[in-house]
């Protein structure tokens, strides 16, 4: 009885081993997949870093010379638009000899200069507006100031270089002469303009 007894529990015991063994062999089997899913997903991002990096790489040399090349071609495309002008200039130049008059002459240098300018303007280019304009730092270079009593302060009276603005951005500004009014005048302008708006205010009360 005993003797079963024994042989009983070294049967359990053996067949907790088993149970323990087959255990342990299932878990390393998942390791082993999961080691092996790791490896894979690491060498596909290794394939992938590669990529982009060998992607990068060609950027990196590919850009410098996309840049290169739309410089030049914007070079070659400006330089083209102007040399109608440069073909007239040198027309009049072996012409001058043979003008008639003065008038011939400066007409046809009036003709290449609306020509530059319509180049200029097809380059989104224009000029500055400062003549009689009222003076504006961001777009005018005082040189110089005058007094001009006929005309309000800080309007431009002279323009000594023609000003320029590519794309509404200020290339270079209008180099000028502004109009500075004594103090004394200054404080009547500003002494006149209420009485004008009061003067202004009365026609309109008798109107009504």
């Amino acid at each position: 009885m005993k003797r079963r007894k024994d042989q009983s529990k070294a049967e359990d015991l053996h067949g907790a081993d088993q149970q323990k063994r087959k255990t342990q062999e299932n878990e390393l089997e998942e390791q082993h997949d999961t080691i092996e899913s790791l490896q894979k997903e690491k060498d596909e991002l290794f394939a992938k870093l590669q990529r982009v990096s060998a992607d990068y790489a060609n950027f990196q040399k590919r850009v410098p010379k996309q840049i290169t090349d739309s410089i030049g071609y914007e070079k070659e495309r400006i330089i083209k638009t102007l040399l109608p002008a440069l073909d007239n200039f040198e027309h009049t130049l072996q012409n001058a000899h043979s003008a008639e008059n003065v008038d011939v002459l400066v007409k046809g240098i009036r003709i290449i200069y609306d020509q530059l300018q319509d180049i200029l303007k097809s380059h989104n280019v224009e000029q500055i507006e400062a003549l009689g304009e009222r003076f504006d730092p961001a777009m005018h270079q005082a040189m110089t100031q005058q007094s001009n009593p006929e005309k309000e302060e800080n309007t431009v009276l002279e323009e000594f270089q023609k000003g320029y603005r590519l794309n509404g951005r200020v290339i270079r500004p209008s180099r000028v002469i502004v109009n500075k009014l004594p103090e004394e005048q200054q404080g009547n302008e500003l002494q006149d303009e209420p009485q004008e708006q009061q003067e202004d205010e009365c026609e309109q009360n008798d109107s009504e």
